[in-house]
Order: C-alpha cells, then structure tokens, then sequence
C-alpha cells in the first residue's frame, strides 16, 4: 500500500496540542488514537498503523494508485 493513497481517501486529519496528557488522532472526524482513553502513550509505529487501518475501510478493494507522467 503507498502512503500516497492517504491524500485519496482521507479528507482531514488533526493532531491538536493541548495539556493534560491529551494526545488524539482523528480521521475525517472519527477518533483513531487516544492516548487518554488508552491511558497509556502510543508504542512506536501504533497511531501510523492506526491512520493506515482507517485508510483500509476507506479505500475501494479495486482501487489503483494514478500514475502520474
């Protein structure tokens, strides 16, 4: 899967500051990561797989990446 697709299905997505040990990652505003309701910190590659887990129920199973000329 190319990291490219991201920019093909995904319409937005935050990663906003804030205090309290608060850290959450959202998908076109659907919450994907939660360091809070985890109450834990994220292990290395886990809120990457979380965005790319996301993107898998986005992306039609026929889906080929254009090839830009």
């Amino acid at each position: 899967m190319a990291e490219r697709e991201i920019e093909y299905f995904i319409k937005d997505w935050k990663l906003i500051p804030s205090v309290g040990g608060k850290f959450e990652v959202t998908i076109n505003d659907e919450l994907v990561f939660s360091k809070k309701g985890l109450g834990r910190h994220a292990e290395d590659g886990e809120v990457r797989t979380a965005i790319m887990k996301k993107l898998d129920t986005l992306r039609p199973a026929d889906f080929k990446l254009p090839v830009k000329d």
